[in-house]
């Protein structure tokens, strides 16, 4: 299997538990589950189904804060945005949008309104769904065009820090996950989009697009 971010073939062999395997690319650094793990479609859905995320969620929205204040720092007032992967109870939308912000929401199980890719906006928010992508690189340069020049894109995933930590890590065990990030992954996605990433607590990710 090539690498889903960079498509570069090979790969190096990372982990092995009882139920998968993981590589690491050697050129963006994604560590990643080989496709033959992947759950299928209705799998996957059995799993979200599970999620009990609402906007009526105290504890929801507090979490959810750690990349919506950021963001809100950063956007001007009234401006477009996307929320990608908005998940069955969205509420990162319900937020911007109390805060006079419009807001669009994607999500392939849930919200599966395509009429998004047609649109250009200021700010996209791609929040706790990188590490459910199969092929994060078509996906998240699919968005990345959709942001319009000057715009945001805000990424919350939690963080490959090495392989020692990665033995005990609870977050790979989720068997929805199969992609892991890095710093240096984000690092050279921002190479790819001519940017640099901002990295703010240990799991959020602002890249901003050249005007």
């Amino acid at each position: 299997m090539n690498c889903p971010l960079c498509h570069t073939s090979g790969g190096l062999d990372y982990y092995e538990d009882a139920k998968r395997k993981y590589r690491q690319c050697e050129i963006c650094d994604l560590v990643y589950v080989p496709n033959k793990y992947y759950l299928s479609r209705d799998e996957e859905k059995v799993v979200y189904d599970l999620h009990q995320n609402s906007p009526d969620d105290p504890e929801y929205r507090r979490f959810l804060s750690r990349l919506f204040n950021p963001l809100l720092d950063r956007i001007k007032p009234k401006s477009r945005g996307l929320d990608f992967g908005s998940g069955p109870g969205p509420t990162l939308s319900v937020m911007f949008k109390e805060a006079d912000h419009e807001m669009a929401i994607y999500d392939s199980f849930y919200a599966m309104d395509n009429s998004v890719w047609d649109e250009k906006y200021d700010f996209i928010t791609v929040t706790e769904v990188v590490e459910h992508l199969h092929h994060p690189g078509m996906t998240l340069n699919r968005l990345w065009a959709c942001l319009k020049p000057g715009g945001l894109f805000g990424v919350m995933t939690k963080l490959v820090l090495n392989r020692e930590a990665f033995v005990d890590w609870h977050y790979k065990n989720d068997s929805t996950h199969v992609s892991f990030f890095s710093r240096n992954t984000f690092a050279w996605l921002g190479e790819c989009w001519s940017t640099k990433p901002v990295f703010i607590n240990k799991d959020v990710i602002l890249l901003k697009k050249n005007e």
